[in-house]
């Protein structure tokens, strides 16, 4: 079975390589650098006992305090991250600048991350959420590297399709170190896989330990005030391709009923800016943007946030928000940064790539669930037009965050194990 995955992987890659080329028309940055995705480096000095996985922003922003801690921890160690996406890049290099090396992930075939592990030389690997590759299992495992499956996420759904390979998918989830699953219902899908019982672990999931910076609210205010103090503001953070139109549909039906509301809208991928600004435009609403630094009057209905990396800022800022990827079939993004800051938060019926957080943040009272354009305008302008009843939904989610902290250590008390055992007390 993995020679059958390895050969067809090899023919996969020319079409890989045609999914890049496709992704660069909007976002030439994936036209970039393909030489590291091959494992080709030049001279470039990328030795680090540490190696991250963190497919993109997802993940780095998921990853950020486990890098802050080794860094902290073991500061003559090095940290090395890989991410596939531009994005995930970017959003690196904003968090940590040179403080941490960074090349784009390499295909997983046994010449490729042969190189790359020659490159880089590790002792120890991390890798987040749900990313098993069997021929970097292997290697680490011939190298005698350990590596960590961290903040460990499977649906019933994928638990389905990886039991479909048998044996293989055992024999590959062996080669984790540690599995550090988010929940008792992931921790068991994996050991019914064939996961050693021994080496997985629930330590929970790590967004819930959610770390405002001292600066955020100094952030948020400003732009409140850029907005407009008394003014009605809803968030629609991280949307994708087919949900524009209904938010814009819902904030239509918003500005019927209350009027002097402003959208903050948040597309995911950047490369979709400039599409979502002239869709806003065609559908006749007065746009300002955050990359142009636009004033934003009364005037001004929409509001794009067209940068990276302040979006955290902008949930803080508003008074209600909508988490995309979720009324399109994508699989949702995580509702903890919003309800951190004590904002309302709705959400659509497709969110399985957060299942567990969304249904508990609904069921305490946190969160509500939209189905349509409608709904959503239904529940952001009842929220806008309530102080009382937004402030107490979002202060459950307040509750729910707090009530659910504590993963972070326990999932560092983890990997500082298996690190310092593998490379000596001092780690490095």
């Amino acid at each position: 079975m993995a020679r059958l995955y390895s050969l067809l992987l090899y023919l996969a890659l020319p079409f890989l390589l045609l999914r890049l080329a496709w992704r660069s028309r909007h976002a030439p940055a994936y036209r970039k650098r393909w030489g590291e995705r091959f494992g080709l480096y030049g001279q470039r000095p990328l030795r680090a006992h540490i190696w991250i996985h963190a497919v993109s922003v997802g993940e780095v922003q998921a990853a950020e305090p486990l890098i802050k801690h080794f860094l902290a921890r073991y500061p003559n160690a090095g940290v090395m991250v890989t991410t596939t996406t531009p994005t995930g890049s970017e959003r690196l290099r904003s968090l940590f600048e040179s403080a941490v090396r960074h090349v784009y992930t390499p295909f997983d075939l046994a010449p490729i991350m042969s190189r790359f592990l020659d490159a880089v030389g590790p002792r120890l690997v991390v890798v987040m959420e749900t990313e098993i590759w069997p021929n970097m299992l292997s290697a680490c495992e011939r190298r005698g590297i350990p590596v960590v499956l961290a903040n460990a996420r499977l649906s019933a759904h994928s638990a389905q399709r990886y039991a479909r390979l048998g044996g293989f998918t055992g024999e590959t989830l062996r080669r984790f170190a540690a599995i550090g699953a988010q929940s008792p219902a992931d921790a068991t899908r994996f050991r019914a896989l064939g996961a050693p019982a021994e080496r997985v672990r629930v330590t929970g999931n790590i967004k819930f330990d959610v770390r405002r910076s001292g600066s955020l609210l100094d952030q948020a205010e400003v732009l409140r005030r850029r907005w407009g103090i008394r003014r009605p503001v809803w968030v629609a953070a991280s949307t994708h391709e087919g949900e524009e139109e209904q938010v814009l549909r819902a904030h239509r039906k918003i500005l019927d009923r209350l009027s002097g509301v402003l959208l903050v809208l948040v597309p995911r991928h950047p490369e979709r800016f400039e599409r979502i600004a002239a869709l806003v435009e065609r559908r006749g609403f007065a746009l300002a943007r955050r990359s142009a630094d636009d004033p934003c009057g009364e005037q001004v209905s929409v509001f794009l946030g067209d940068t990276m990396g302040e979006l955290p800022a902008f949930l803080a800022a508003g008074d209600a928000a909508f988490i995309g990827g979720s009324l399109v079939p994508t699989g949702g993004h995580n509702l903890l940064e919003a309800a951190a800051a004590g904002v309302p938060v709705a959400v659509g019926p497709h969110t399985f790539n957060f299942a567990r957080i969304t249904e508990l943040m609904v069921q305490e009272g946190a969160a509500i669930r939209v189905t349509d354009a409608h709904t959503l305008a239904q529940c952001m302008g009842e929220w806008l037009e309530d102080a009382t009843t937004r402030a107490h939904v979002g202060e459950q989610g307040r509750r729910v965050v707090r009530a659910n902290q504590g993963a972070l250590q326990r999932l560092l008390d983890l990997i500082d194990g298996i690190y310092e055992d593998d490379s000596g007390t001092n780690g490095y």
